[in-house]
């Protein structure tokens, strides 16, 4: 036991960067990264034609058509590649993101529809779409600039760089696709799918403010000024911590984050309350909030694990019957849980370089996320000995790490546990088999 705590090291802190929301947005697009490919392939192959017409215009000069005969030739010959890489290319793209998309609609009816996120935020899956759209751009820019002169001395440009340009990212565009297979395969299986809904989670762990030695909640006392939501209805995705701590302390207030991030804010609700002056005028809070149709892991405490739950149920359900795929599930929670089970919960203070609270922003608690984890599933566990039996090893590995203060919810949900499997399995063997903390469920 003790070597199994001492290597739970708390998870790196990193201060919010500047540009994080915006980053986080451009993630969860999927026309970002093809759109900046194909600007980026179309700046390139302007530089690749002033190259190919700088080296035919230094031949002409030497008067050495011999070898622009030989160039010619050569390109004759590139334009059947390039032509048949054109029309090909597209093709390809449609089967292969055709396939895609089942597999996408397959892993979101097996596991649960969120996890469709982990396919859009997929960095090998936007490489591949934006090289292969940058390779089909750019063979019919190459296209456009083969010369229709059979005669060497009438030849204004050859696309000699151009060409070879083209075979690598024909080249890249083969690599990327093998990878893409295999990181698709990857997140078809459930397994690395709970491993990445749990790597993103941590994330949003290490990006909380780290706790200062013996700080508490300062005193705010009465909101002077509240701040209502604009725009349109939706989630609350994130907020763009930096700019609201420079705002406050521009103008010399604290501001509280009234919603919880991932809460449902409509139009003229309270967003924030300011507390010490009068509040700061309307345009300096511009482009703080960020408000979307779903949650996302940024800031987000708790959404990835609200999705280890709804895989976990998902698995539990008739239609299903894998207790082991929410064993898998329920390994994941007690890590999340184990982490925080001695982070500061409740609310989250950022400070400015002087160390004075500008923001207090609301985060779920210690109980709420105890309950999140465990109340559903255990409800759906009854029926399954694996699924009681790692629950209860579960609990008893986070009563040994919890702080005295944190193990009311843990007990309470072991009591009821034990309490809904005597009503349940009537027979005292069964009772006893499942109530044996394991684990592996059952090896």
């Amino acid at each position: 036991m003790s070597d199994w705590l001492v290597t739970q090291s708390p998870p790196v802190r990193r201060r919010p960067r500047a540009l994080s929301p915006l980053r986080e947005h451009l993630r969860d697009t999927f026309w970002f990264a093809p759109t900046a490919a194909m600007v980026a392939v179309f700046v390139v192959w302007v530089a690749a034609q002033a190259l190919d017409t700088a080296i035919v215009d230094a031949l002409r000069d030497d008067g050495d058509y011999e070898t622009l005969e030989e160039l010619l030739r050569f390109a004759q010959d590139a334009k059947a590649v390039v032509s048949a890489v054109g029309s090909a290319m597209m093709t390809f793209i449609g089967v292969v993101f055709s396939i895609s998309l089942v597999a996408v609609q397959m892993a979101s009816g097996q596991f649960t529809p969120r996890v469709v996120r982990l396919f859009v935020r997929s960095r090998i899956t936007k490489a591949t779409f934006a090289v292969f759209l940058a390779t089909f751009v750019l063979t019919l820019l190459v296209l456009t600039a083969f010369d229709t002169a059979d005669d060497p001395r009438d030849v204004t440009t050859l696309p000699l760089v151009q060409s070879i340009l083209t075979l690598g990212m024909v080249a890249l565009s083969l690599l990327l696709f093998v990878l893409y297979v295999n990181a698709t395969l990857r997140l078809m299986r459930i397994s690395h799918v709970i491993a990445r809904i749990a790597t993103e989670s941590f994330r949003a762990i290490s990006s909380m403010p780290p706790p200062a030695s013996g700080a508490e909640i300062p005193e705010l006392g009465s909101a002077t000024a509240w701040v209502p939501h604009e725009g349109r209805a939706g989630v609350l995705r994130d907020v763009h911590i930096a700019r609201l701590v420079r705002v406050a302390r521009r103008h010399g207030v604290v501001l509280r984050l009234i919603p919880r991030i991932g809460d449902f804010v409509v139009p003229g609700t309270p967003l924030l309350a300011v507390h010490g002056a009068a509040a700061p005028p309307p345009g300096a809070l511009r482009y703080t909030t960020y408000v979307g149709v779903e949650r996302t892991y940024h800031q987000d405490l708790g959404f990835g694990l609200r999705q280890l739950c709804d895989i976990a149920l998902r698995a539990l359900s008739p239609a299903i019957n894998d207790p082991t795929t929410a064993v898998q599930a329920l390994d994941r929670i007690v890590q999340f849980l184990a982490a925080l089970t001695r982070q500061p919960l409740d609310v989250a203070l950022h400070r400015d370089r002087g160390g004075t609270v500008r923001l207090v922003q609301p985060v779920p608690g210690w109980t709420e996320l105890v309950d999140l984890g465990f109340t559903e599933v255990r409800g759906c566990a009854l029926a399954s000995p694996q699924v009681s039996r790692r629950m209860l090893a579960g609990l008893d590995d986070l009563l040994l790490l919890a702080h005295p203060d944190r193990r009311e919810p843990l007990l309470r949900h072991r009591e009821l546990l034990q309490q809904a499997v005597d009503e349940s399995a009537p027979n005292p063997t069964d009772r006893a088999f499942a109530l044996h903390p394991d684990r592996q469920g059952i090896g």
